[in-house]
């Protein structure tokens, strides 16, 4: 389902002017603290109202302020979930869910799981009974995510929903929202600062800087881009579709193998067959003019550079396509200039395996950073 949204408002000394439309599938919100992500998404959920706009779910319209058109929130159809799971203490996990599925009345016509299908999505099963004051930061999240997705919406919201969890309670939430991403049917709009998280979420990337749109369009395409000011050019990098391979030349190897070519990485339990996405940060990159030898860095793919552009501090983004895929590498002008970049030449992309991190794994479409 198509998401449309042109929204207006002044608050004090912020001003928002957005406008962007995204095709369906999970969509990232992404920029630093204060660039207006949480405005959007009150907006969207109808929980604050823009000076002027126009919100539109495939060809139901939510708003038009010149129309004097203003769904209320309860009528909207729309999941949100934000930083804290917001529970309501006096009742129990399973009370929680029921709540969720008492606004689902009436929604028949409406995309939405069962709550046998969503308890068994989320794995929260066994915590029915317990009151939210007994759950972990991951497990209210998850109930969280329970109980708006049986209120059978048409569109689900998450606002920084991993913000306020550590490392290990995130590494459990992330393949759950993978498994919405590609399970569930329901667009997404995943509100982030975390290039990480947004690397291996998003189909489609919004980029927020100071209440403005700085750029949007398809994840491979914005992450490549070393020039927005939401993320450090550091943090750029391309985004590779692969599958793990049957067989790898070690036990504690795993062989990635797509349109770029081969990759090896550390062991990763993921069954042969499975398809993933790999973020290779453009920092992680090196390039050769010819086949490197004696080097202990497993990964080496043959491409052409495709273009380069000037970064700050003295650093160049070069793109290179490997076969139809493009990487992206971090240099520095002398570097690039030293080895005669330009459009056309012939390299060699270098890239360390240790470098990967398997807590980065997830499935279908998901990404590894390496």
């Amino acid at each position: 389902m198509a998401i449309t949204v042109d929204l207006a408002l002044v608050r004090g000394a912020f001003h928002l002017d957005v406008r962007f439309a995204a095709p369906g599938g999970l969509t990232a919100l992404f920029g630093r603290s204060g660039s207006g992500k949480s405005t959007v998404i009150a907006c969207m959920a109808g929980l604050a109202r823009p000076d002027r706009g126009r919100i539109a779910l495939g060809d139901e319209t939510l708003l038009d302020t010149e129309r004097g058109l203003h769904v209320p929130a309860h009528r909207r159809r729309i999941g949100t979930v934000f930083q804290e799971a917001r529970l309501m203490p006096h009742l129990s996990v399973r009370q929680n869910l029921a709540y969720g599925r008492w606004f689902a009345r009436g929604r028949g016509d409406a995309a939405g799981l069962e709550p046998e299908a969503v308890i068994a999505l989320l794995g929260i099963g066994h915590l029915l009974d317990r009151r939210p004051a007994g759950l972990s930061g991951g497990e209210g999240q998850r109930v969280a995510i329970g109980r708006a997705l049986l209120s059978r919406p048409r569109l689900l919201l998450m606002d920084e929903p991993l913000a306020a969890l550590d490392a290990e309670r995130k590494a459990e939430i992330l393949p759950l929202i993978e498994r919405l991403r590609d399970a569930a049917g329901i667009p997404i709009v995943y509100v982030s600062h975390a290039v990480s998280e947004v690397a291996r979420l998003a189909d489609t990337i919004v980029v927020l800087e100071e209440g403005r749109v700085a750029a949007a369009g398809p994840a491979e395409a914005i992450l490549r881009r070393g020039d927005l000011g939401a993320f450090h050019a550091a943090e750029a990098g391309a985004l590779l579709d692969m599958v793990v391979e049957a067989e790898a030349p070690s036990a504690d190897l795993t062989r990635l193998s797509g349109r770029a070519g081969q990759l090896l990485v550390p062991r990763i339990a993921l069954a042969p067959g499975t398809a993933v996405r790999v973020h290779v940060p453009a920092r992680d990159v090196l390039l050769a003019l010819e086949a490197p030898v004696g080097l202990s860095a497993r990964n080496r793919l043959a491409g052409r550079v495709r273009g380069l552009a000037p970064l700050a501090e003295g650093t160049m983004l070069v793109e290179v396509d490997c076969n139809g895929a493009v990487l992206a590498a971090r240099l520095t002008r002398a570097a690039a200039e030293e080895l005669g970049l330009v459009p056309g030449t012939p390299v060699f992309a270098v890239i360390k395996s240790v470098a990967f991190d398997p807590h980065g794994v997830g499935r279908g479409a998901p990404a590894i950073d390496i």
